[in-house]
């Protein structure tokens, strides 16, 4: 992907339980028809969204793994929202998920982007679909090994050493296997996904040119994640600033809840 200037990822959590909008915009109750959704979407595009990343599962600490019926259950009335209503004119679409029948429904409605929080561990048949439709691709560092983030306080010797090597391993397998390595972007993980220390997150952003040195577009998601300090409804002001820290040095996309906040920035 050729980034002609940076990219603003909105978030659309199809989910009882994501921490900052679990149940904003689905409720169990939903199915066939979710209107929240729908308007959802809308506003993002309204408000600057480059691409919109949906996803029907969350994997913070503490989340439950749903179930493939259930996600699909989840994500279905969005995805073919999106495909009889075709918004794909004005933005890209991603879908947040692991597992490959997920990937596979969302790509074949229309769907340019997968992103995926293991990179490719969570399903040994990712890399097929991947092979198959060629979208690109958003692979995540996480310190565990499975999608459900734990809170462990992990130490590193070098952070930024250690996410290199994982990306070289996770990229190396997916190359190989022949996907084109254009259509790869690299997602250093923030929060949880790195350690329960701050420390860690903040110095990722400091030293991501770093990351730059293997070649790939990065994206960066820090929005409202509680390594920023205070209160939730508190983290969207230090949420674009440390966006923009990234852009600076080097990020491509930048995932956002708040997008119009953003948006006002650049």
């Amino acid at each position: 992907m050729i980034f002609s200037k940076p990219q603003i990822m909105g978030i659309l959590n199809i989910t009882p339980d994501s921490f900052s909008d679990g149940g904003d915009f689905f409720k169990i109750q939903d199915s066939k028809y979710n209107r929240r959704a729908e308007l959802k979407i809308q506003q993002l595009i309204e408000n600057g969204a480059d691409i919109i990343d949906v996803g029907g599962e969350s994997t913070g600490p503490g989340s439950q793994d749903i179930g493939l019926k259930e996600e699909m259950r989840r994500i279905k009335p969005v995805v073919d929202y999106i495909a009889k209503n075709n918004p794909t004119e004005k933005v890209l679409f991603s879908v947040d998920t692991y597992k490959a029948p997920i990937a596979e429904y969302a790509l074949e409605n229309g769907f340019q982007i997968l992103n995926d929080v293991t990179a490719l561990r969570g399903d040994s048949n990712m890399i097929d679909i991947l092979i198959k439709y060629k979208p690109y691709v958003i692979l995540m560092y996480a310190k565990d090994n499975t999608p459900r983030t734990t809170t462990e306080s992990v130490e590193y010797d070098d952070v930024i050493a250690g996410i290199k090597t994982f990306f070289i391993s996770r990229i190396s397998q997916l190359v190989g296997a022949g996907f084109p390595e254009e259509k790869i972007i690299i997602d250093p993980g923030m929060g949880m996904f790195v350690s329960a220390n701050p420390k860690y997150s903040f110095e990722i952003i400091e030293r991501l040119s770093e990351l730059k040195t293997l070649g790939y577009p990065i994206l960066i998601g820090v929005s409202r994640k509680s390594f920023l300090g205070g209160k939730l409804e508190e983290r969207d002001l230090p949420s674009v600033e440390w966006s923009i820290k990234a852009i600076q040095n080097g990020a491509d996309v930048v995932r956002m809840h708040n997008v119009k906040l953003i948006r006002k920035v650049f």
